[in-house]
């Protein structure tokens, strides 16, 4: 089975996830604004979501980590039932 190491930051807009894109790609730290804004309890490690395996996260958010992001790139918003992601794929094992 496909794994994975990831981390993410969720907002409830994607105005507020497309403001944050922006902020990292202008430079900003990734951990830092996941501490600041992410409404997930990992936020509090930087958004990091740790290993985890294809299937084990909804279906909308498995379909960006095992898909076609390249690793280390920053996704566009990605809406689930959660609200909006900004998903970074660290690893892909």
């Amino acid at each position: 089975m496909a794994r994975a190491v990831a981390r993410h930051i969720l907002v409830p807009t994607e105005d507020k996830a497309n403001e944050l894109k922006q902020q990292i790609e202008a430079g900003e730290d990734f951990e830092k604004l996941a501490g600041e804004h992410s409404s997930c309890p990992s936020g509090k490690q930087g958004g990091s979501l740790g290993e985890f395996g294809q299937g084990q996260m909804v279906p909308e958010f498995d379909q960006v980590v095992f898909g076609d992001l390249p690793v280390g790139q920053v996704s566009e918003p990605v809406k689930t039932q959660f609200g909006y992601h900004l998903i970074e794929v660290q690893n892909r094992i």
